[in-house]
């Protein structure tokens, strides 16, 4: 089967895949892929991909897809070996500082582009296969953090070249009959970060995740589940999504949990916790947001006056996004009453009052009781 013709959209790697069968797959649970059912379950729940213990690929062009969203090409010679140095990287900290002895089948002898199905397979490497991956995940991350910090690009370069490239992905796959009626981006304006901070009781600028954000609003309720499997598909890495950060209070997830559960369901923790909802939110509010880390190819975006890189071959960088997504009916009915965002504000204004006018206790009269 021939692969679709990779799409270069400036920041990610994406292809085109027949939208409208996804669609279609999407809008029966029976129709998803068990890998697809867990991403979405991770999305919903804000779990870590750190406590999973199996994957659930069934063929290299999962891999595949895996790869591109994490933004490593499968084409591209220089972006396999980077993924084998990550590999060998891996290997000597499981060993050194873990000390544990990955089968040389994991740790050295199969490419590491084939580790995924290693992961989800049920041979005696999957458990190693599963620890190896988890570890290279952590140091691409930081890796690409690292490299935030050398590279002479603003924020507002990279928060362009991310908006413009989700904005065509979305435009072409409403193109394809995706249900989104209403999709748009924005910024948090410096008072709202302000706001926001003097709101949290950690006042840290580098706490605040949702300084990017785009809005989805599909048609249907029932269009949310294969509109989040796209996403998924195209260019938020499952792996990503930042744990303890989504705000579910419109996707119901047992469905999605029972129907998992027959193949196995890879969450460890099911039972665990869920994140508080936001107290600032008006009774009966009910959305989606969750916030993904999105890899962006910064050697697409920084070049010279004649096209000569000015970053290493297949760098990449992570810019933190803000999702939310919901149905029309929904988002209607959000913004009625106490659920309007100029209440919620309001609420946000209050509550930055009391914090600021609220002084010292005045301690000396109790020191005097008693005496």
């Amino acid at each position: 089967m021939t692969e679709p013709p990779k799409r270069n959209t400036g920041a990610f790697l994406v292809t085109g895949d027949k939208t409208e069968a996804e669609v279609r797959a999407g809008r029966s649970l029976s129709r998803l892929s068990p890998q697809d059912l867990n991403e979405i379950i991770l999305l919903v729940r804000g779990d870590s991909v750190v406590d999973w213990h199996r994957l659930a690929m069934r063929s290299e062009e999962d891999v595949r897809r895996l790869l591109r969203v994490n933004s490593f090409d499968p084409d591209e010679p220089e972006d396999m070996l980077r993924l084998e140095r990550l590999r060998d990287q891996a290997v000597e900290y499981i060993g050194r500082s873990l000390n544990l002895r990955l089968d040389p089948v994991v740790g050295t002898e199969t490419p590491a582009h084939e580790l995924p199905l290693l992961a989800s397979s049920r041979g005696k490497h999957q458990r190693h296969a599963c620890v190896l991956l988890k570890v290279m995940h952590i140091m691409y991350h930081l890796d690409a953090r690292e490299l935030r910090t050398e590279l002479p690009i603003a924020d507002h370069v990279l928060f362009a070249a991310v908006e413009r490239s989700v904005g065509q992905l979305f435009e072409a796959l409403r193109e394809s009959g995706v249900p989104v009626v209403e999709f748009a981006w924005s910024r948090k304006s410096k008072e709202s970060l302000v706001t926001k901070l003097l709101v949290k009781r950690e006042s840290n600028a580098a706490r605040v995740f949702d300084r990017l954000r785009f809005r989805l609003v599909v048609e249907r309720e029932a269009d949310i589940i294969p509109t989040l499997n796209l996403m998924l598909r195209r260019f938020i890495p499952f792996n990503y999504v930042v744990p303890g950060q989504t705000d579910n209070t419109l996707v119901e997830v047992a469905a999605l949990e029972k129907r998992a559960d027959r193949f196995r369901r890879v969450l460890v923790d099911p039972d665990r916790e869920t994140p508080p909802a936001n107290e600032f939110s008006g009774e009966g509010y009910r959305v989606l947001n969750f916030i993904a880390d999105l890899p962006v190819r910064v050697d697409r975006l920084l070049s010279g006056p004649t096209d000569t890189p000015l970053a290493p071959p297949g760098s990449v960088v992570f810019v933190l996004t803000e999702f939310q997504v919901v149905d029309r009916k929904r988002r209607e009915a959000n913004e009625q009453g106490e659920r309007s965002h100029a209440q919620y504000k309001h609420r946000q204004y209050q509550r930055v009052r009391e914090r600021l006018l609220r002084g010292p206790k005045d301690t000396s009269r109790q020191g005097n009781k008693g005496r």
